[in-house]
């Protein structure tokens, strides 16, 4: 018997028309294996997708690539003009593409229903259509994304709702100021009445319950400059470049004035990773816990493989006592095992993957007939039991106030094929010790008994 006698005989196990016990818990093991793989390929490609989707509001609304703090007595910040010339400077570093001046404040934001904290971010009037991530990562749920009126406001779609307000609303926007010097100083609130000319969305409603923009030169008459933060907003090609840091370092050095331009004492430097680090990190530790669990799953659907050849082996010691007669060897008996256990895990991947994908491709649909299910079934209990065709509040499977409306799916190709490395030799592995009780199975013993 050689290796190709063994490939033989480990067909015969696996495709034999008799379906005895043993070969239908090892059929059980790749059911169990690919089932194992469906939720683990589904969890990385949707967290990745997830994960990927967040982030890249986060970079692409909020810090973008680079940043640069400046401190508020700077005089580049006096006034709308200076602070929007020093952003037009820091436009000509090489590695830059887009620069976006920002001043940023707090205020309490009154609607026709209610009124809520909000976030004033004073951004040039063209940014909506200059800035190719705001055109890209926002949609416009109502009005125009406009900020050509002085007057004019552009909102978030969950702040909008809270606030119950709509395109062409007008929305008050209360900000606090301090007069006086130390000794004598005064606080002031000021109310500022601005005109919603658009309502958009991120998709994120952590964000769009937080944000109003508003024209730049409307921003530093209405912020107070002590608790504003001034910024200026730098993109490049690519977040993710390895290049980003020397384009930071370029930006640092034309600030302190090594570029021919005047020196700029209070600017600070961040990259977008340095500024949401905590978060970033946060995303990164639940996948990998994610992982971990789906992971332990199918190494216990593995461990099914060893018990299945285990009882094949049993059922098979005629045949391998017949076999050894005729002159096989311990290492060929164990090889017709080993690629059976192999084979079986094979079969687990070949259906586990491309179901798992399919389910991630399709997780949107999923949930949303997931929870129509849910609340169908709940308005049919409460209707039972009360009476009254009417529920409290919708369920939802995942709260869209902390994960994306629409959930994004990334194929994460090199990790599929770890997955799948990774799930052969566990299966390799389990079908170790029964391959190895095979081979020493001893044919007199087993014969004397036929």
């Amino acid at each position: 018997m050689n290796v190709k006698s063994s490939l033989l005989y480990a067909k015969k196990l696996l495709f034999e028309k008799n379906a005895s016990h043993g070969k239908r818990t090892l059929v059980g093991a790749v059911v169990c294996i690919a089932i194992s793989l469906v939720p683990l390929v589904a969890v990385l490609s949707i967290s990745d997708g997830m994960i990927s989707g967040i982030t890249g509001r986060i970079i692409g609304l909020s810090s973008q690539d680079i940043s640069v703090s400046l401190s508020s007595d700077e005089s580049f910040c006096a006034s709308a003009s200076s602070f929007q010339e020093l952003s037009d400077r820091l436009l000509q570093v090489e590695g830059v593409v887009a620069s976006v001046p920002e001043v940023q404040g707090t205020a309490l934001a009154v609607g026709d229903s209610s009124r809520s904290g909000a976030t004033v971010r004073a951004v040039p009037e063209d940014v909506f259509e200059k800035n190719i991530r705001f055109k890209t990562l926002f949609e416009v749920v109502e009005g125009e994304a406009s900020l050509s009126r002085s007057r004019s406001a552009v909102i978030g779609s969950k702040l909008a709702n809270d606030l119950g307000l709509h395109a062409g609303d007008s929305i008050r926007l209360i900000t606090i100021n301090t007069v006086g010097d130390e000794q004598s100083s005064r606080v002031l609130p000021k109310v500022t009445v601005l005109t919603v000319s658009g309502i958009v969305s991120c998709g994120y409603q952590e964000l769009d319950a937080l944000w109003v923009f508003v024209p730049l030169s409307l921003g530093f008459s209405i912020l107070p400059s002590s608790s504003s933060q001034y910024s200026i907003a730098l993109v490049t090609e690519d977040s993710f470049s390895p290049d980003i840091a020397t384009i930071a370092y370029r930006v640092q050095q034309d600030l302190y004035g090594t570029g021919g331009g005047s020196f700029v004492e209070s600017a600070a430097v961040y990259l977008w990773n340095e500024l949401n680090s905590a978060q970033y990190e946060n995303f990164a530790s639940t996948k990998v816990l994610l992982l971990l669990i789906m992971l332990l799953i199918v190494l216990v659907a593995s461990i099914n493989i060893s018990s299945a050849l285990i009882m094949l082996v049993m059922e098979r010691k005629k045949e391998i006592a017949i076999l050894k007669s005729l002159g096989s060897t311990k290492a060929e008996v164990s090889l017709s095992f080993l690629v059976a256990g192999f084979a079986a895990g094979s079969g687990g991947v070949l259906v586990g993957i491309p179901l798992g994908l399919l389910a991630a491709v399709n997780i949107n649909r999923i949930i949303a007939w997931m929870e129509k299910t849910v609340n169908a079934l709940q308005l049919m209990l409460n209707t039972l039991l009360t009476g009254e065709a009417t529920v409290a509040s919708e369920i939802h499977l995942l709260d869209p106030a902390y994960y994306l409306q629409n959930i994004p799916v990334t194929i994460p190709c090199t990790e599929l094929l770890v997955i799948a490395v990774g799930t052969l030799l566990l299966s390799l592995l389990a079908s170790t010790v029964p391959a190895i009780r095979a081979g020493r199975e001893k044919p007199i013993d087993t014969l004397r008994k036929m």
